[in-house]
């Protein structure tokens, strides 16, 4: 019998150990040389924590609010697509798991459970990731339905007006199964001698023509907080404060989408400074510690997301498996918290982490 896993990492194993080889490399994988894939969870390695001694810790609050919901933790589940290929239940089990530990999760357009079927599962604060096909009246009518069934706030994708080209899947031929949100509306039966079938779905279906102008379009169509993912530059930030997003999260698609683009961590002080306060930032991307999420906060983000991490506690043991991974990073967190000098999430701030540039400039003093 496996060994009970002690951290996060753990679960990747089991997955591994799960999962037929074609879906665990799905999950796993990154585009290309996978840099970018392997820099989001390095990055955090190359930042240090400035721990603050006698300090009473003797209650840790990691309450935190996003768009005005309470959570009970600055972690949320990252949107990941096809999550039946990890486990029969699907983004039913993934859901489930964020409510019994009260935080958001972020609803993948590309799920393999309806979005109607996600709501009616449980009582929790959901939001819904979309992508914009190349059929408006689709996309319209996927925001309208996120709407009508309580979700709370639309988070597009902003870095795939084409698929990564995720060389596993190409070698794997994998061919995934229909997309449950879009069955009836849009065909995603596609037949390809080219490797991957992913590559053909997305670049026959997304809009590569979506453009910051079409924001306005967006929002014309929902009352729900818009909230824009994908943002690495300080130029970026300024042009989702510009047509109205309600937040922004740092990332680079887990590293599937372009490579060598920076690692979320390096770049999100930068992305903070830009916005100043006007929006939430939060970050996803090579989240698999505690201290990951302490070294993000400090650096300016609200909350971070998490995706892969839970896949692996989703493949190696269901509802069950995603629960004990978003309990060990909050157990992480409140003990990286306690040893740091931090009593609840708003006492975690910049003097409490060393980057390599801080590192750099105190060489030259």
């Amino acid at each position: 019998m496996a060994e009970e896993p002690v951290n996060v990492n753990g679960f990747r194993e089991l997955a591994r150990q799960t999962l037929p080889k074609m879906y665990y490399d799905f999950f796993t994988g990154g585009a290309e040389d996978q840099y970018t894939l392997k820099e989001n969870e390095e990055a955090f390695h190359r930042i240090t924590i400035q721990p603050k001694i006698l300090v009473d810790t003797s209650s840790i609050d990691l309450s935190t609010m996003v768009l005005g919901y309470s959570i009970s933790m600055p972690v949320m589940i990252a949107p990941t697509s096809r999550h039946k290929l990890a486990n029969p239940s699907g983004e039913i089990a993934t859901a489930r798991a964020a409510s019994t530990c009260n935080t958001i999760m972020v609803l993948s357009i590309s799920s393999t459970c309806t979005l109607e079927e996600v709501a009616a599962c449980c009582n929790a604060v959901r939001f819904f990731q979309l992508c914009v096909y190349k059929r408006r009246d689709i996309t319209a009518k996927l925001v309208q339905r996120a709407e009508n069934n309580g979700y709370k706030a639309i988070v597009l994708t902003g870095d795939s007006p084409r698929h990564g080209r995720r060389e596993a899947d190409i070698k794997n031929k994998i061919i995934i199964p229909e997309l449950k949100n879009v069955e009836g509306l849009l065909s995603t039966k596609i037949v390809t001698d080219k490797g991957s079938n992913l590559d053909a779905l997305a670049n026959q279906t997304r809009d590569p023509s979506f453009t910051w102008e079409d924001i306005g379009w967006l929002k014309s169509i929902t009352k729900l907080p818009i909230l824009i993912k994908g943002v690495l530059t300080h130029e970026d930030a300024l042009k989702a404060l510009e047509v109205g997003a309600a937040g922004i999260i740092v990332s680079n698609h887990g590293g599937r989408q372009l490579d060598y683009c920076p690692p979320t961590i390096s770049v999100l002080e930068e992305v903070v400074h830009a916005v100043g306060g006007k929006v939430p930032v939060f970050l996803d991307g090579g989240v698999r510690r505690g201290t990951d999420i302490f070294k993000a906060m400090a650096l300016g983000a609200q909350a971070v997301l998490v995706g892969r991490p839970v896949l692996y506690g989703l493949a190696a043991k269901g509802e069950n498996g995603v629960r004990r991974v978003l309990e060990m990073l909050k157990e992480e967190l409140e003990l990286t918290m306690a040893l740091s000098g931090c009593s609840n999430v708003k006492e975690i701030t910049r003097s409490h982490v060393r980057t390599k540039h801080d590192r750099q400039l105190l060489s030259l003093l």
